[in-house]
């Protein structure tokens, strides 16, 4: 996917309570297996060790309304 840090994206972790949410990656971190965790920080908060299968990019639509809340 190549997602990189000041990103926008979405969320998609039904155990999150950002789960949803747009937020921007604010730092990418190695496993040592070779895996990408990521910071994302929100709104109200940041979660910690997202894995890049539980992101997705925002689009222009989902940014736009973050924006204007």
């Amino acid at each position: 996917m190549g997602l990189e840090k000041d990103d926008t994206v979405v969320l998609n972790d039904k155990h999150s309570e950002h789960d949803g949410e747009v937020g921007t990656i604010t730092q990418v971190s190695e496993t040592m297996f070779g895996d990408k965790n990521f910071t994302v920080s929100f709104e109200e908060g940041s979660e910690a060790g997202v894995p890049e299968e539980a992101l997705e990019p925002a689009d222009d639509a989902e940014q736009d309304d973050e924006s204007d809340e």
